[in-house]
């Protein structure tokens, strides 16, 4: 990997290039299949300050573990300060986003193929790897004009949040957990900072309601 120089901004300094990497109600039990391009959605009462109101997008969900980035997190680090050839391509805002507790000297880049390439397997660019849909890791050693053409919107993440095998299926039992469906924009909102309310509101129901909960809620 290589090492960049990044400016101190609290857990965001030192990116490092980051690629080769391999429900609907709180008591909901996970299935045998699993969770890869589903959304976590933080239960209001996790009391875990790296993951406070935190959506978390699934980008590798095996036997062997998981893998997945805060999307609702994005820090004050620019990120044409740390990686200017992929300024222009970054979704606004084009800023370095906390991905997670795991490796925050990892930088890595989550793009949407153009629709165009969206349901053709045989068409991804060179360096990109697909998750799932459109989503795919971008290789961030490539030279970006070389798929320029190809992606639509990318997010560079400094960091991850990583689970040992059967440990994010306990977490979900245990209720920390909302596992809801991903949208293709939802990684890519404007305004990341209100995206925990709104994915729970989209659900309708009780997760609905979930959404009004204050921050503290001890105060509900």
């Amino acid at each position: 990997m290589n090492h960049l120089q990044v400016p101190d901004d609290s857990q965001a300094a030192g990116a490092a290039r980051f690629y080769d990497r391999p429900g609907c109600c709180q008591d909901e039990r996970v299935n045998d299949g699993f969770l890869t391009g589903r959304l976590l959605v933080a239960s209001p009462t996790l009391a875990d300050t790296n993951f406070d109101r935190s959506v978390i997008l699934l980008v590798d969900h095996d036997e062997s573990g998981a893998l997945g980035v805060i999307i609702n997190r994005p820090s004050t680090i620019d990120v044409g300060s740390i990686l200017p050839e992929w300024h222009v391509y970054s979704t606004i805002p084009p800023v370095v986003f906390h991905g997670g507790p795991v490796g925050r000297d990892s930088a890595l880049a989550l793009a949407a193929l153009t629709s165009k390439n969206e349901h053709d397997e045989s068409a991804e660019p060179e360096g990109f790897r697909r998750v799932f849909g459109a989503l795919g890791l971008i290789d961030l050693d490539v030279e970006p004009e070389r798929m320029a053409a190809e992606i639509s919107t990318l997010r560079v993440f400094a960091g991850y949040a990583g689970w040992e095998p059967d440990q994010l299926e306990q977490e979900i039992k245990e209720g920390a957990w909302f596992v809801v469906d991903s949208t293709r924009s939802d990684p890519f909102q404007p305004d990341p900072t209100e995206l925990w309310a709104q994915v729970l509101r989209r659900q309708g129901g009780d997760l609905a309601l979930v959404a009004t909960f204050p921050e503290d809620p001890t105060l509900n």
